[in-house]
């Protein structure tokens, strides 16, 4: 069985092992060796990359209780290779998971709060909770874990034997057989799990929750410390400047700003609604087509407004009354009749072109995918 270096110590950046196999796999291939520092994919984290000599090392994965290395060149069985991780992607990720730690044993105290479930990789952090939790509880964890990380309290991981492991009350996601490693945090957390960690809560940095969603009645939260809370804050930072200079006001007061836009942009909607209400129809006041079955084209009427103005021609002038708005052979539109003419001649009308929609008690809308000199055509036919 491989020697697992990264429960010895997970800041060794570099390391040597003998390659005991190597079969290609794919494109690549899968390597073992007799000890390695890489951790593999497990827990619901990603594994480690970097360089076995002169090879990628892609991914790692635990395949009948063996770890695998999948690298893009092959390696020669029973030579000794140097292995080197990409060290700034595993702390990242120890940083990642002792933050995760730090808010599940403080959820888990607080509110009685199981963590079910927890993903780790480049892009993201979740993790699940099997109860809701409000924004304010929210809060109050993410003030709590940041004090535990302020206060730089030791992280300590070991195996306990089976009698102080009766003695001990820890967390974990599931059952486990075997040996069970345990990740402690001073004052804050005791839990089952297999994953690198930091010696201290200090080496942590930050901790930020973000998005909360309701899942499965309970809750899944997105985290991120270290430099990717950094990262985060910097980016909403430079957002929220663009929106202060755009609207030329402080920053905290940009949120404020923006409300007072979109009350403002809605007033005028409205006042530009009713401009366009009382222009269609007056429009529809003096129409006087010469035939029975019309298509009237008009630039930039959304649904509401084509249903209005084609029901207006209706009124006015009777027959069958047809408004399209749109471009680049795609056209909304709304057809006013009598109900039994109308039926008959939608019907004809989706027979010659594409159409999505329907209707019904004399009016039918939708979309239409065709030409506009081919729906002119289509009606002067008719």
């Amino acid at each position: 069985m491989t020697v697992k270096l990264y429960d010895e110590n997970a800041y060794l950046k570099e390391f040597t092992a003998t390659v005991v196999s190597c079969e290609k796999c794919g494109e690549g291939f899968a390597v073992e060796l007799d000890r390695t520092a890489f951790f593999p994919e497990a827990g619901g984290q990603s594994s480690d990359r970097g360089f076995l000599g002169n090879a990628c090392v892609t991914d790692v994965q635990i395949q009948n209780e063996k770890i695998i290395h999948f690298t893009d060149t092959p390696l020669q069985t029973g030579s000794t290779v140097s292995g080197a991780l990409d060290f700034d992607r595993r702390f990242d990720f120890m940083q990642q998971h002792s933050a995760e730690h730090i808010v599940s044993g403080i959820a888990h105290r607080l509110y009685g709060c199981e963590n079910v479930g927890f993903h780790l990789s480049e892009d993201i952090v979740t993790l699940d909770f099997d109860k809701e939790l409000t924004r304010e509880q929210i809060s109050k964890v993410e003030q709590l874990a940041n004090s535990a990380v302020f206060a730089n309290k030791a992280i300590h991981t070991y195996y306990p034997d089976s009698q102080a492991l009766k003695a001990l009350s820890y967390r974990s996601k599931k059952e486990i057989e075997g040996s069970i490693r345990i990740v402690e945090i001073e004052d804050t957390d005791t839990c089952a799990c297999c994953a690198p960690h930091v010696k201290s809560t200090g080496e942590v940095g930050l901790i930020k929750l973000l998005g909360a969603e309701k899942l499965r009645g309970g809750v899944r939260l997105q985290l991120k410390a270290g430099m990717r809370a950094l990262d985060d804050y910097n980016s909403k930072y430079e957002n929220t400047l663009k929106i202060s200079n755009a609207l030329c006001v402080k920053q905290e007061e940009t949120a404020e700003a923006v409300n007072r836009l979109c009350e403002k942009v809605s007033e005028l909607k409205a006042s530009l609604g009713e401009m366009k209400r009382k222009s269609i129809l007056s429009k529809a006041q003096s129409y006087t087509p010469d035939r029975e079955i019309t298509a009237e084209f008009e630039p930039d009427l959304e649904m509401k407004e084509l249903q209005l103005y084609s029901d207006a021609l209706f009124k006015k002038a009777g027959g069958i009354r047809a408004v399209f708005s749109g471009c680049n052979r795609e056209f909304l539109f709304a057809i006013c009749g009598d109900a039994k003419a109308l039926d008959s001649f939608f019907t004809h009308f989706k027979e010659q072109f594409t159409v999505k929609g329907g209707g019904r008690n004399g009016m039918v809308q939708g979309t239409v995918f065709a030409e506009k000199n081919d729906i002119i055509e289509a009606f002067e036919r008719d």
